[in-house]
């Protein structure tokens, strides 16, 4: 685990935006056995693409006509227990952080993984989950 003054700038460039904290693995199970709709889910990172790629690319994407209902985060690294229970809902991608979920009506619909978040700008991301928006949202 991170230290918490090291990490909680990180937590707050998406929770300050809007986005849900989930802590616990049964913050997690209540979000997906009740999502209806569309949510992100931003599996947040301290590495630099989460910094420079992922979360800025996340906050762009909602500068759009469609958007998700509703913003949620997990962080990896941080709340162990509450990623791993997210993790299990992103399968069958392989554990990946940072990494970005889009979810309608529980169902995982579209998925960002580390290795696409890697070396793309946030206007690639951001443009990469307009387009899901416009289709699922």
């Amino acid at each position: 685990m991170y230290p918490i003054d090291i990490v909680m700038p990180m937590a707050k460039d998406l929770t300050e935006y809007g986005f849900e904290p989930l802590t616990t693995p049964e913050a997690v199970d209540d979000f997906m056995q009740n999502q209806k709709g569309t949510a992100l889910l931003v599996v947040n990172s301290v590495c630099g693409c989460a910094a420079a790629n992922a979360r800025p690319g996340a906050k762009l994407s909602l500068n759009n006509e469609k958007t998700p209902d509703k913003l949620y985060t997990v962080f990896a690294g941080v709340d162990q227990a509450a990623t791993a229970k997210a993790r299990q809902y992103l399968l069958p991608y392989p554990p990946s952080s940072p990494s970005i979920a889009l979810f309608k009506d529980g169902k995982l619909v579209h998925f960002i993984e580390r290795l696409n978040i890697e070396g793309r700008s946030a206007d690639i991301i951001a443009a990469n989950l307009k387009m899901a928006y416009d289709k699922y949202c």
